[in-house]
């Protein structure tokens, strides 16, 4: 998976939490986001445990609020749905400040934001804490399916050059007088996109010729044996067994 590749959801530092291994924050994160969706959406005071806890791990993490907050916009489109929710679901309706709500569709609202929120904060933590090279290693650590990790791996490391070679194109497009501004230029703009298609096609030829050529069989071979010890494993699934006893009382009480 050749050197490492930053990305501006990591924030560099020698947290105890950056230090752990790769799998062992994958897997508490991923059980972490399991027992908010299992928690019934009326036990509204658990969901506010569990943002304490993402505090405390992101205050662990050396994490601003403001670099988390920041990051947390990308789910503004869940956000939109879930305003729609108690105007357009059906059953008890209720007055709100003179407008007619759907009772369903206010829980409706609440569940996604309070569960949806929670699980992109946890996603932020993660990225913010490990490099994608890492994550990488962690998921092969896990026994994700090779092939999918090849593909990410992939996916990573060109991602940047389709975006460069996309950029020397609108380079190449300004230098000669092109502005696209209407319908007009769409044509020209298609054009584009299939010549960048056909580039990263014959692109990625000549990388898996030169794979095979130097042995590639199938399978990646593994530069780092990532291992991780009983007490970091403990240390990583802190934050998914308390977040299970929070859940396990929201259903009890």
């Amino acid at each position: 998976m050749g050197a490492g590749h930053a990305h501006r959801l990591y924030r560099h530092g020698h947290s105890p939490v950056h230090t752990l291994p790769p799998h062992t924050k994958l897997a508490a994160v991923l059980c972490f986001v399991i027992v908010v969706v299992s928690t019934p959406r009326e036990a509204m005071w658990a969901f506010g445990l569990y943002a304490l806890l993402l505090g405390v791990v992101a205050y662990a993490a050396r994490v601003p609020a403001g670099f988390v907050l920041k990051r947390l916009l990308i789910e503004i489109p869940f956000v939109a749905f879930a305003v729609l929710l108690p105007f357009v679901a059906q059953g008890e309706r209720v007055d709100v400040l003179g407008l007619s709500l759907s009772v369903n569709g206010l829980w409706g609202a609440w569940n996604v934001l309070a569960k949806g929120t929670l699980g992109v904060a946890a996603s932020v933590l993660l990225a913010a804490t490990t490099e994608l090279r890492e994550l990488l290693l962690g998921l092969q650590r896990l026994k994700l399916p090779p092939l999918l990790v090849q593909i990410a791996s992939f996916m990573i490391r060109y991602g940047d050059v389709i975006t460069d070679e996309m950029r020397r194109m609108k380079i190449a497009r300004e230098s000669r007088g092109f502005r696209a501004r209407g319908v007009r230029q769409w044509g020209v703009l298609a054009k584009s996109a299939g010549a960048l298609f056909i580039r990263s096609y014959e692109r990625g030829e000549r990388v898996h010729l030169a794979m095979v050529s130097r042995g590639y069989a199938g399978s990646m071979p593994v530069i780092d044996d990532i291992t991780a010890s009983r007490a970091q494993w403990t240390y990583a699934l802190t934050l998914p067994l308390t977040a299970l006893v929070v859940c396990l009382l929201g259903w009890t009480l």
